[in-house]
């Protein structure tokens, strides 16, 4: 409002001072004083206070405003610029309305105002006040529709840098998320195997402490030597929430199908039985099919050593089937828990780490007992298939 006030402050100054002056002598432009009628002092007032609300009311206002343009072209001689305030009001309505009303207000004003001057006025049709109604409302018909659709384009790309924006923050969230859950299924991988491990050994150990003092040391060095490659696993593990730039950030690869014979090494050493069968020769597997394929034989193990009691027995088969490679693992156990309702965590860890890859995973107990676990990875995960079909 404040502003509106302003601007007819100024508009009414600049009407009072054209309607003192007139441009028209004998010998052609002479910008000579001259004294406004009455009714012209009237009609530019009107015309400036109208537009004191030209934001609340722009149609009223343009009504109000160009009324009095038309009467004044009709009856004032020589004319007040009364039209200065209707193509304020016009160009207001541009401004704040939509393309279509645009051109029909502004067809409209500039019909009206032009026609009236040159049918009803007291100077020639052809005069150039006249002419100037007609180029000064479309003047400002044409700069309010051009304000509004830059208004509009900015107000579009900066709704496109918001939604960007939070796109950007949902797909960091995301990013966040998923390497969560990544780093939580490679710490529950390495915790529950060794600490299966550990306690298996430990167990061993208090058993035949006294009768049988060194197969007890045996089991404790079995003992430490899980504790430390958990230890070990869980640093690499913990080791990736550090910067890439740190010096101290772990090197070690991945585990891999290339560590199974040392992974079931240390099944045997406590207690499970373990036969490996391997058909595979000549694969190579990238490296997140590779981890994942470790992972899962890791606790499918690590579940037969918790649940499918002492005396059972494992199988682990690694087979090339055309674009896949299969893990199958096999137990026999007639454990209680050796079916564990709702499956836990280690199955679910496993059937994320295979649904990542686009593979599969089924579980199940096995008839006449035991339990089985059988993935299919594909050999080329997405990012190498890319690769290799450019």
């Amino acid at each position: 409002m404040a502003l509106d006030a302003a601007l007819a402050v100024g508009v009414l100054a600049c009407m009072v001072a054209g309607s003192f002056v007139d441009p028209h002598g004998k010998a052609g432009v002479t910008w000579t004083f001259r004294t406004p009628d009455a009714l012209s002092l009237v009609l530019i007032a009107v015309g400036a206070a109208a537009l004191v609300f030209r934001r609340r009311a722009p149609v009223t206002v343009l009504a109000v405003t160009g009324t009095a343009s038309v009467i004044e072209s009709v009856t004032g001689d020589p004319r007040a610029p009364v039209a200065m305030s209707a193509v304020i009001a016009l160009y207001t309505v541009a401004s704040t309305t939509d393309r279509s009303t645009t051109w029909r207000v502004g067809l409209l004003t500039m019909t009206v105002l032009t026609g009236s001057a040159m049918l009803a006025g007291p100077l020639p049709w052809y005069a150039q006040e006249n002419l100037a109604i007609f180029a000064w409302t479309g003047i400002g018909a044409t700069a309010g529709d051009a304000v509004r659709s830059r208004r509009a384009v900015v107000a579009a790309i900066r709704e496109r840098a918001e939604r960007a924006e939070r796109t950007r923050e949902e797909e960091a969230r995301r990013r966040v998320a998923e390497e969560r859950l990544r780093i939580a299924r490679d710490l529950h991988d390495v915790v529950a195997h060794h600490i299966a491990l550990v306690n298996v050994q430990a167990g061993v150990a208090a058993h035949v402490m006294d009768k049988r003092p060194d197969q007890a040391k045996e089991a404790l060095a079995h003992v430490r030597e899980a504790s430390r490659s958990a230890l070990n696993e869980l640093r690499a593990t913990v080791g990736l929430l550090r910067q890439s730039g740190d010096p101290e950030a772990p090197t070690e690869p991945a585990p891999g199908l290339d560590r199974l014979d040392e992974l079931a090494g240390t099944f045997r050493s406590a207690g499970l039985q373990v036969e490996v069968a391997r058909a595979d020769q000549g694969t190579t597997l990238p490296a997140a099919v590779d981890l994942a394929a470790y992972r899962v034989i890791q606790e499918a193990l690590t579940n037969v050593q918790k649940h499918a009691g002492p005396e059972a027995k494992a199988e682990v088969s690694v087979v090339r089937v055309g674009p896949n490679v299969e893990i199958t693992v096999l137990d026999d156990g007639a454990g209680e828990d050796d079916t564990p309702e709702g499956g836990g965590h280690g199955l679910l860890g496993m059937r994320e780490r295979v649904t990542a890859l686009r593979g599969t995973l089924t579980t199940g107990p096995r008839y006449g007992g035991g339990f089985r676990v059988h993935a299919i990875l594909p050999v080329k995960s997405r990012t190498r298939a890319a690769e290799d079909a450019v």
